[in-house]
């Protein structure tokens, strides 16, 4: 039998091998790449994938700017991306609308639980749709129930035919009241950007300016985000920008740069990932909202079947959605995609670390391709946020 003093050492020997041969299974192990590295990789991704230009930026807690960018501005010419080009921001302007809807809540101008009647009589009638039933708390989360019929183009044809279309609000509010609700108010989630158009018109009706108007003066001036523009009915982009390509089907690649915004007065915005960042740190830091109005704005409901596959373990709360990290914990942010241009972004919950990754390619002829970009763009943002977050990986 080993004596007591031998089996000591026998078992601090086996210790020994043991830590040695972790030592050099990580020695022989690549070391994880920098953040900034891990940056260039995740846009060089996406840009694998056939999309033509990417460009992102991270903003970090202490004020750091990490940029990347890949592929062509500019398929005919070749020129790069510059990580400083405006984009149409899209669905990303109804974080705006919602936020100038909390700041006018918050001043008593408007109650959320006021019915959209209250504000737009007889605005909302008909094929069973009714006004009287609908709340602005219900427009601003997707749970109003009106169904979303903006027009749009899905070939080449279509585009070179509607590209200057111009449609005011009550042409588009007309097109949704021609269809039954999708579900009663309150008892379902959809989509509705139509729901969004009929905000833009409660605050013109609550202040006596247009839309974007407001969203200026109370948040891009006394947030110096002087590159975010309402652009109105203009085709055009600010320089400089990358062109915007929709991709319609196989070797139907559509230059769609040149293009009215279906709903001009509010989707006809631009920015750049600086001022995207710069706003979304402001709004999850306070800086726009009470404590009490941001804390509503981040109550959420679960998203449709149909929207997870777009936002897997996504929320939706008032005009900003909550999606999980890989590294723990969940982020906010609120995507946008209009002819061609595709952006995700993301903040932390303090609002002291965000990215936004912006794609001048849409791969919108096959769910695959669409889910493909959805998910490389969606894994730069999870690894920006996460990135630098100890014990947690």
């Amino acid at each position: 039998m080993m004596s007591t003093p031998r089996r000591h050492l026998a078992v601090a020997l086996g210790i020994a091998a043991l830590l040695a041969a972790e030592m050099a299974t990580a020695a022989a192990r690549p070391a994880p790449p920098s953040p900034v590295r891990q940056l260039r990789q995740d846009t060089e991704a996406i840009h694998a994938l056939g999309v033509s230009g990417v460009q992102a930026r991270v903003t970090t807690p202490d004020g750091r700017q990490w940029v990347a960018t890949s592929g062509t501005a500019d398929l005919t010419t070749g020129v790069p991306v510059r990580p400083d080009g405006y984009f149409r921001m899209a669905s990303t302007s109804k974080t705006l609308v919602a936020t100038v809807v909390l700041q006018l809540a918050a001043e008593g101008a408007l109650s959320l639980d006021d019915t959209v009647d209250h504000w737009l009589p007889d605005v909302v009638r008909g094929n069973g749709n009714d006004g009287r039933r609908m709340t602005l708390r219900h427009l601003l989360q997707h749970t109003s129930g009106i169904h979303d019929d903006l027009p749009g183009y899905t070939t080449p044809q279509e585009y070179y035919q509607q590209r200057h279309d111009v449609h005011g609000s009550g042409q588009l509010v007309a097109r949704a009241m021609a269809h039954p609700p999708d579900f009663p108010p309150g008892e379902g989630w959809a989509y509705s950007n139509t729901g969004y158009v009929l905000l833009d018109m409660i605050i013109k009706k609550a202040t006596g300016r247009p839309g974007h108007q407001e969203i200026s003066d109370r948040i891009l001036r006394p947030l110096g985000l002087d590159r975010t523009r309402w652009m109105g009915t203009s085709p055009t982009l600010p320089r400089p920008h990358a062109r915007a390509y929709q991709l319609f089907g196989p070797g139907s690649r559509v230059d769609v740069t040149d293009q009215t915004p279906v709903d001009h007065e509010t989707l006809s915005w631009v920015t750049t990932t600086r001022d995207e960042n710069d706003f979304f740190r402001a709004l999850l830091s306070g800086r726009l909202l009470p404590k009490r109005r941001l804390a509503e704005m981040k109550r959420t409901v679960p998203v449709s079947a149909e929207v997870q596959q777009f936002w897997p373990g996504g929320r939706y709360g008032l005009g900003l959605v909550e999606r999980p990290l890989s590294c723990g914990g969940t982020y906010w942010s609120h995507e946008g995609g209009d002819g061609g241009y595709i952006t995700l972004n993301g903040v932390t919950e303090d609002g002291r670390r965000s990215a936004v990754v912006s794609m001048s390619e849409a791969r919108g002829d096959t769910l695959d391709h669409i889910l493909a970009q959805e998910r490389a763009a969606g894994a730069l943002i999870d690894h920006a946020l996460c990135a630098e977050v100890p014990n947690k990986r």
